[in-house]
């Protein structure tokens, strides 16, 4: 039996024919990834700067015990000396160290590195407190280490 006698061998050669030829087409000027452009239809979604989290009121209450006990140092006679602070509402404890005055522009702030000792660990602070009017005090920084 030969090809010609079958029409239905022939349609079957045929399609296979085409076929090969248009995946050829394919391979031969197919995608490619040099001659890619960036679609400036596509847009992502942003994301923006996250909000800073509220202080919880009893990080609030201990930078409030800390400003306090900068405030009341006698930077002077300290000489090095570690300010302890506790705080009988949220039962927090620390030590203050590293008190550095600053009047630079014309303000009293004090710098400082804190401890701070709760029922869930310990941390390290790094603190600011400057003088807004004579005897007020103001945490105008206060973030962990």
């Amino acid at each position: 039996m030969d090809i010609d006698s079958c029409p239905a061998r022939r349609a079957g050669l045929l399609a296979a024919v085409l076929a090969s030829l248009a995946l050829g087409g394919c391979a031969a000027g197919g995608f490619n990834l040099s001659k890619a452009e960036v679609d400036p239809t596509i847009l992502t979604g942003a994301v923006g700067e996250a909000a800073p989290v509220a202080a919880s009121p009893e990080q609030l209450s201990d930078e409030a015990t800390i400003r306090d006990a900068v405030s009341s140092a006698d930077v002077e006679s300290l000489k090095g000396a570690p300010i302890p602070w506790a705080n009988a509402d949220t039962g927090a404890r620390g030590a203050i160290s590293s008190v550095v005055e600053d009047k630079s522009a014309g303000v009293l702030c004090r710098r400082f590195i804190t401890s701070r000792e709760r029922f869930d660990g310990v941390a390290l602070y790094n603190g600011q407190a400057c003088m807004v009017a004579p005897g007020t005090w103001r945490m105008e920084r206060f973030g962990a280490s």
